[in-house]
């Protein structure tokens, strides 16, 4: 049984306790990204969790619930791209019900023209849009989608409108890709309430090719920004934030880059992803989750799901990125062993992917 003075409060093997789950409602999605789901890979006749092995609004509600009552603080929702989850709004407000849950969204935003309202009326605070260029070439390049640039923007509008506590805009960053577009995103963002984040490109799954050479380092950002802009660094809101926050001095706007790869937070991490087949991983690279959705269908009770994910969550010692020990990261110019090792380990065993791990 789980001992009473952890009960309220879990803590892993380096004192991380568990307070953010993202919880991935669909591991499909509308675009194609080169870094997360690269149409080769994901093409026609690529195989999706069955809908029957995807885990109900009340089987994700009574998860959270159990997880909520032992410390659980923020849950972001996620996919794939969460809103071609059907009825969404409706898991939106059976979690709403929970007290001091911080609920929150990360969509490529192109239907929440369609939802965002709806979204917004069910309970949901906080919402973060994918926006990877301003130009429609890069953009097209980006997304390999027949969107553009003016249907995340329209979506954008229409969760302004609807009237979100906070909205945010990830951008992430590949070199060669879509460097060039950090000032006009930066111009853009300006003045608008919003706050922009620049996020380095990660090693994710095994079919995005990663290679450090793609990585704009948070530094490399930062100055970009700075050749143009006077910047304030901001203090951390809390240990386990993932971004560096800096003001723009003349008052227009907040920044932040999430520097995962140069300068990971493995050792302030306090997250777990619950996959939408109901796996639940300790780390976004982990090699294996955990089945807590054939747990919940034979039968297991409330109690005998929170030992099992308390045992889960206190026996974890992942540090991923730390181990890739990135002592040079403006340059990368040279790998050190750990980060090669790592990478031929990863590469002996399945790797899951961003889009069903949710991000």
């Amino acid at each position: 049984m789980i001992p009473d003075t952890v009960q309220s409060i879990w803590e892993d093997g380096f004192g991380r306790a568990l307070r953010d789950l993202r919880v991935s409602v669909t591991d499909r999605c509308n675009f194609r990204c080169r870094y997360c789901m690269p149409r080769e890979h994901f093409g026609s006749g690529f195989k999706y969790v069955p809908r029957q092995d995807i885990l109900s609004f009340e089987e994700v509600t009574r998860l959270v619930t159990i997880l909520h009552s032992c410390g659980l603080r923020k849950v972001r929702i996620t996919g794939g791209e969460p809103l071609l989850r059907h009825d969404l709004e409706r898991l939106v407000a059976m979690l709403r019900r929970l007290p001091n849950l911080d609920l929150a969204m990360t969509t490529n935003g192109v239907l929440l023209t369609r939802y965002a309202a709806a979204l917004r009326a069910a309970g949901l605070g906080r919402i973060t849009i994918s926006l990877d260029a301003l130009d429609e070439a890069t953009f097209r390049s980006m997304t390999d989608s027949a969107f553009t640039p003016s249907d995340v923007l329209s979506g954008l509008s229409a969760a302004t409108t609807a009237g979100f506590d906070s909205i945010k805009i990830n951008c992430v960053v590949k070199r060669g890709l879509n460097h060039h577009q950090i000032l006009p995103l930066v111009d853009r963002f300006r003045h608008s309430g919003h706050q922009l984040r620049f996020i380095e490109y990660m090693d994710t799954g095994e079919t995005n090719g990663w290679t450090p050479r793609d990585v704009v380092t948070a530094d490399e950002i930062l100055g970009l920004i700075e050749a143009r802009f006077l910047l304030e660094p901001l203090p951390r809101k809390n240990p386990s934030q993932t971004s560096r926050e800096y003001r723009l001095r003349d008052g227009s706007g907040v920044i932040g880059i999430v520097a995962s790869v140069s300068q990971p937070f493995c050792r302030a991490c306090t997250r777990a992803r619950l996959t939408a087949k109901g796996e639940i991983f300790t780390c976004l690279f982990a090699q294996r989750g955990f089945d807590l959705r054939g747990l919940m269908r034979a039968g297991l009770s409330d109690t005998e799901l929170q030992e099992a994910m308390w045992r889960l969550w206190t026996a974890r010692e992942d540090r991923y990125s730390e181990l890739r020990d990135p002592t040079q990261p403006a340059a990368f110019g040279h790998l050190r062993q750990p980060l090669v090792l790592l990478r031929k380990k990863a590469s002996s065993r399945h790797r899951p992917e961003m889009s069903y791990l949710g991000g």
